[in-house]
């Protein structure tokens, strides 16, 4: 009867009794998340965070996937214990070659496409929090004067007890699908320290907000995902369309797609606020009447949908995310004072690309944003060097970039969507490839029409 009745459920809202059960455990993390704040001590908080971030993990996707969390949060803890000056870099090295390993092995995107569920998402976000652990921690034995802003705020002097990293990589608010945070945050957070040491804000009310937002995101996605399915891109009806409609087509589909992260997200969201720890301080530190839920936050949903420039969207999309893509990979390949360029674009983008998995699809979107984001630079400068006087010319630029962004975006997601090298080929071909001919035709004018910002001139001292 049960497997009936979850069968009936699933049915109806068009998804598997697998990703059912995964969304049943995923919006369960709000609950078990609100009891972390009635854990009486320390040592409580970090088993219950381990405890209940295996048990959901063991209900979504069987016994195995504790399994598979465990080979990272291994070679992470082993590093940091036998050899600290090089744990980062082998926790990095190694813990990806695993992840690379379980995509290859498990072809998730395929699943997923199928409407099936894996472990491997949260895979990922382990991953990426066990990395960070690492890197902080060997970050914790240099002078702090060599380091940058983030690196100082993050580091770790001490190594983390063994229950407090396993309550850390396991702890149910982020392990499904994140948001990332770093350990220093989480162990404040478990012992009332920093910006949890005083006055907090009430979370139930941006906890609200959170959920009705996954509410909307949900809905939408359900309405418009009959309407616009990825399967199209293959068929002969939509060859037969015209250039327009297809480009439309492929807008609606990306628009579609986006729906159902920001609702994992919001989900997301509203389990670390409840929870306390998506508490990042005060609007106002004299008045601290209004709180900031940063570090909860992984989608701006507007902030992507009117971005004004590319560059704009690693700030609003998957946020957290791309903060470690930033601190942990661009930063630290830039040499001393150097400045960062596309080369270091590139790289990042490559190794979010080899996080997600190793589908063509993946490969090209990434590559794809790279030469984006590179074109929308060369745009805004064009726009910075225009006098301003010719407020209207700028005006004008801004809104070029906006389109650029909207076309060059939505046309980039369709390889991240189809995922295989033919779909993500047809699907390009079918709009002559607009969305790469573009970036390239701007990075290239960018170079014969090279420009220098306007200035305001300031006035000698006599």
């Amino acid at each position: 009867m049960e497997s009936f009745d979850m069968s009936s459920m699933a049915s109806s809202i068009g998804v598997s009794v697998a990703v059912l059960r995964f969304l049943l455990c995923f919006v369960a993390t709000i609950p078990v998340s609100f009891a972390w704040r009635f854990v009486p001590s320390r040592l409580g908080k970090h088993i219950y965070s381990a405890a209940s971030g295996a048990l959901l993990s063991y209900l979504s996707f069987g016994f195995s996937s504790n399994l598979h969390f465990l080979v990272p949060m291994t070679i992470g803890y082993a590093s940091m214990a036998i050899y600290r000056p090089m744990s980062g870099f082998i926790t990095f090295f190694l813990g990806f070659a695993y992840l690379i390993g379980c995509h290859v092995f498990y072809m998730s995107g395929d699943a997923w496409k199928e409407g099936g569920i894996d472990s491997t998402g949260a895979l990922m976000v382990l991953t990426l929090k066990v990395i960070s652990c690492s890197i902080n921690y060997n970050d914790g034995m240099l002078k702090e004067e060599t380091l940058r802003e983030a690196q100082r705020k993050n580091r770790l002097v001490r190594m983390p007890s063994l229950i407090e990293y396993f309550g850390y990589c396991l702890c149910c608010g982020s392990h499904f699908a994140g948001p990332v945070f770093e350990m220093k945050d989480y162990l404040e957070w478990t012992e009332e320290k920093g910006i949890w040491a005083g006055k907090r804000p009430s979370p139930y009310g941006a906890t609200l907000r959170a959920i009705v937002q996954a509410g909307v995101c949900m809905a939408l996605y359900l309405y418009l995902v009959p309407q616009f399915p990825l399967t199209r891109f293959t068929e002969p009806v939509y060859h037969e369309w015209g250039f327009w409609r297809r480009f439309g087509y492929q807008y609606m589909a990306g628009f579609t797609a986006r729906w159902k992260y920001y609702f994992i997200w919001s989900i997301s969201e509203a389990s670390i606020i409840i929870s306390g720890l998506g508490f990042s301080g005060w609007t106002d530190e004299n008045t601290q009447t209004k709180g900031k839920w940063d570090r909860a936050k992984n989608v701006d949903i507007l902030g992507v949908e009117l971005a004004k420039s590319a560059v704009q969207i690693p700030l609003v999309w998957n946020i957290q995310v791309s903060t470690w893509l930033r601190h942990y990979v661009y930063e630290r390949i830039v040499k001393p004072g150097k400045k960062a360029g596309f080369f270091q674009l590139l790289a990042t983008q490559t190794v979010s690309a080899v996080w997600h998995g190793l589908y063509p699809g993946y490969i090209i979107f990434f590559v794809q944003s790279a030469l984006m984001i590179d074109g929308s630079k060369a745009i805004y400068r064009w726009q910075q060097a225009m006098p301003p006087k010719m407020a209207m010319l700028r005006s004008v630029m801004v809104f070029i970039n906006f389109l650029y962004t909207v076309l060059v975006l939505n046309y980039s997601s369709v390889g991240f969507m189809v995922l295989s090298l033919h779909e993500t080929l047809v699907a390009y071909k079918s709009v002559y490839f607009i969305g790469t001919v573009v970036p390239i035709v701007v990075i290239l004018l960018s170079y014969l029409v090279p420009v220098k910002p306007v200035r305001p001139k300031t006035r000698k001292e006599e």
